[in-house]
């Protein structure tokens, strides 16, 4: 018997309430058809049950439940494209349900890093090696991402209550939109923060978890950029500290300014529709502050 975590049951009861009712049946399946043995308590992400086991011939293990959506699918196969030695290994999966038998690594991210400088400069090295890889057939694709955003703007920017912050919305659109014609046939992670690099025995650090597409890997900064806000914040100067960290990003992956601010305009874009249609009427005070110090 498995109890779900509280924070997997809040986050997923009201949309997905029978794939939580079905995970203690799914797990018993899994352990069974790959021969595992549970061996520890039960955790969650924010969208998926892990479960700490043991493979028959005593390897440690995560088995990743997960349901099956647009992010989800293809999490196995961008897995095992990129080089080995950069990503956590699948041991396992089935394709149908999105479920994942992973390499089990060290509990602890980037984020524990104390040096915040030291933890951005390994993300982004990780960064260097994932975008060299392209990406797959299959895989969803940037430019069809950014073109339902640009698609879905004109009805979602007007809900925003501020006319400066409309006017942003907007501008941060048409700079995305000078990109979409070229936006790249890299394997993005789409996701990758400091949360989802974790430390190994094989490699220092591993990277987890991506939501891949096919794309132009300036879209892949603004994550780094934003995670570990405390960090920013306590430099006394949060413009400086962003334009900084921004910076030594692309001092270490090489990508081209112009097309780094034309993609993280999108990504920010991306943040402001998702959250105004989920009722906000001002954009996030963190977003605005990314805007203000890279466009202004």
């Amino acid at each position: 018997m498995i109890e779900i975590p509280a924070k997997l049951i809040r986050n997923h009861r009201e949309k997905a309430s029978d794939w939580l009712d079905s995970l203690p049946g799914a797990v018993e399946r899994y352990v069974g058809e790959w021969d595992l043995t549970v061996d520890g308590d039960v955790l969650s992400g924010e969208a998926s049950l892990i479960v700490p086991a043991v493979r028959r011939d005593g390897t440690a293990a995560m088995l990743k439940l997960q349901s099956v959506n647009d992010e989800s699918e293809s999490e196995a196969l961008a897995l095992r494209t990129w080089n080995h030695d950069d990503v956590v290994e699948v041991y396992e999966d089935d394709p149908e349900t999105s479920t994942l038998l992973l390499e089990r690594l060290e509990p602890r991210t980037l984020d524990d890093l104390p040096d915040d400088v030291e933890a951005t400069r390994i993300l982004a090295e990780l960064l260097t090696h994932l975008m060299a890889v392209p990406a797959p057939p299959g895989i969803r694709r940037l430019a069809d991402i950014a073109g339902q955003m640009l698609a879905d703007a004109p009805a979602i920017i007007p809900l925003l209550a501020d006319p400066a912050e409309r006017a942003l919305a907007r501008r941060l659109a048409d700079r995305m939109a000078e990109a979409l014609p070229e936006p790249g046939d890299r394997l993005l992670h789409w996701d990758l923060h400091y949360y989802n690099v974790m430390a190994a025995k094989r490699q220092p650090w591993l990277v987890i978890d991506p939501k891949p597409l096919a794309g132009d890997p300036a879209f892949e900064l603004m994550p780094a950029v934003w995670n570990r806000w405390d960090d920013l914040v306590a430099t006394g100067d949060l413009s400086r500290a962003i334009r900084y960290r921004f910076d030594l990003m692309l001092d270490v992956t090489g990508i081209e300014r112009e097309r780094a601010l034309a993609w993280t305009a999108g990504r920010i874009l991306q943040n402001v529709l998702w959250f105004t249609e989920d009722g906000d009427t001002r954009i996030e005070a963190e977003l605005k502050a990314v805007a203000d110090a890279l466009f202004s």
